[in-house]
């Protein structure tokens, strides 16, 4: 093959769950479109590029001229609850439920058990927007609860972990003018209801309204 084939079929394979096979699929179906066809998906991925910027406070990318995203700017939202996500499409599937009313925060992906890495997760971003809110735009925010809903997977499991004792660590070494602790949020996980090994991404919106009405 050329050189300029194995490039982009080298390209494609880095994309989330695309194998070498199926990033030599895609690089033989573009090369039967016409030259407009090819022009059109370049300047869409210009303008993702462009066009679209990530929320001050929960990192979702959004195309607003507030720092802000929908969610974050909405006065309808509950802003005592903080659900803690591991992507964007994590987001969209709990939001597609319609039972979830609170914020969010995308974490970014989760521990890499072979590497032992959080380099790649927004976890020191994650305890500086839950200690002060309002530094990132949010001024009416006072979390009560704090659910983390990560995927059940091995890798997640361990990131959950970690998120709840970076939490908990908050929670102890602050203490408010009387003495008790400055944040006294209930941090809660999603129920069981969700199969191990599972993503909430592929999750039907029975169970994840299960999940969430089940959380401890």
């Amino acid at each position: 093959m050329s050189d300029s084939i194995k490039k982009l079929q080298e390209l494609f394979s880095k994309f989330p769950t695309i194998g070498q096979r199926t990033a030599g699929r895609f690089v033989f179906y573009l090369l039967k479109l016409p030259k407009e066809k090819i022009d059109e998906l370049i300047n869409a991925m210009q303008e993702l590029r462009n066009n679209i910027v990530f929320c001050s406070f929960c990192f979702n990318p959004h195309g607003e001229q507030s720092s802000l995203c929908q969610i974050c700017q909405s006065a309808s939202r509950n802003n005592q609850l903080l659900c803690i996500v591991e992507k964007e499409t994590d987001l969209i599937s709990i939001e597609k439920t319609k039972r979830y009313n609170g914020l969010y925060f995308i974490l970014g992906g989760v521990l890499n058990l072979r590497k032992n890495s959080i380099e790649n997760l927004r976890t020191k971003e994650m305890t500086d927007r839950v200690k002060d809110p309002r530094k990132f735009g949010l001024n009416n925010a006072d979390f009560k609860e704090i659910i983390i809903a990560v995927n059940p997977t091995p890798e997640g499991k361990s990131t959950s972990i970690l998120l709840e004792k970076s939490l908990k660590e908050i929670q102890s070494q602050s203490f408010s003018a009387k003495g008790g602790p400055a944040f006294s949020w209930k941090i809660t996980h999603l129920a069981r209801g969700l199969p191990i090994g599972g993503e909430l991404e592929y999750a039907d919106e029975e169970t994840l309204e299960n999940a969430f009405e089940g959380r401890k």
